[in-house]
């Protein structure tokens, strides 16, 4: 089957404290680069292109998985901002000393659904014990993120097992490199049905939601960012902008929870931007 890797050079995002307006014109000068979850990409692109209307060119992005993204900063990649799906994967680069920590913070939320495609029939009522397996028929494989270690399938993998299904499915899985992938095959029809975030079967007119996925069946579903060690001062401007009405106004209309008061510091991190 084949596998869609979704990259996309980034932007931007810091916590200094120059203004927006000289933040704005320092990134003008060195471009901001953001690496973020494949799960943000279309958001993202709008949030930049307002950015970028506004304050001039300057915010690039990279989209893939988290875990990829944090494997690529640990082997010498630069971003200025890393904004991945889940905690663990910040822990990662943090605990290697590649992100300012002060800087990190809870950004938004997400929700886990079960997809189909948009002419697939089928109903199910998420539930322990439900027959996800033989909705899926005889051959049919169930679309998920790479379980051990993207984000999205190990949510997956957390909310089946807890529902008492992992083991009888776990040999009916089409493992996908990241989110956007596992999306792609319910979309085109290469698997039956998907297990995706909220915001990404939003995304794509060719699959239905057909339940969502009991929020106590899985771990909350939290996007930190943070500041890179080596993120430059004009990412101070797109970090603020994050925060404003407009890019609040984008995330909640693609489906994301924006959290509580903005940006809420991640536990045992530094307090916002």
């Amino acid at each position: 089957m084949p596998r869609l890797f979704t990259t996309a050079l980034l932007a931007l995002l810091c916590v200094g404290p120059p203004p927006v307006a000289q933040a704005a014109n320092d990134a003008k000068k060195t471009g901001i680069l953001v690496f973020a979850a494949a799960s943000l990409t279309d958001v993202l692109q709008k949030i930049g292109a307002d950015y970028s209307g506004e304050h001039g060119p300057g915010v690039k992005f990279t989209f893939a998985s988290s875990a990829t993204l944090a494997r690529q900063i640990e082997s010498g990649a630069t971003p200025d901002v890393f904004i991945c799906a889940d905690e663990e994967w910040m822990d990662y680069v943090d605990q290697r000393h590649l992100i300012n920590r002060s800087s990190r913070q809870d950004l938004l939320g997400n929700r886990l659904v079960l997809i189909s495609g948009a002419q697939n029939p089928v109903a199910l009522r998420i539930a322990t014990g439900f027959k996800l397996k033989s909705a899926l028929g005889t051959s049919g494989r169930l679309a998920i993120a790479e379980p051990a270690s993207v984000p999205a399938g190990k949510y997956a993998k957390a909310a089946l097992s807890s529902l008492k299904v992992w083991e009888e499915l776990e040999a009916r899985l089409a493992p996908a490199d990241n989110v956007r992938t596992a999306l792609l095959y319910v979309s085109r029809g290469e698997a039956p049905l998907g297990i995706v975030y909220l915001t990404d079967a939003k995304s794509d007119p060719n699959v239905r939601i057909v339940d969502e996925f009991p929020q106590d069946s899985h771990a909350p579903i939290r996007y930190p960012v943070a500041l890179t060690a080596k993120a430059r001062t004009g990412a101070a401007g797109f970090a603020a902008f994050l925060q404003g009405a407009s890019a609040r106004a984008r995330f909640e209309s693609a489906g994301f929870d924006v959290l509580p008061n903005g940006f809420r510091p991640t536990i045992g991190h530094a307090q916002r931007f």
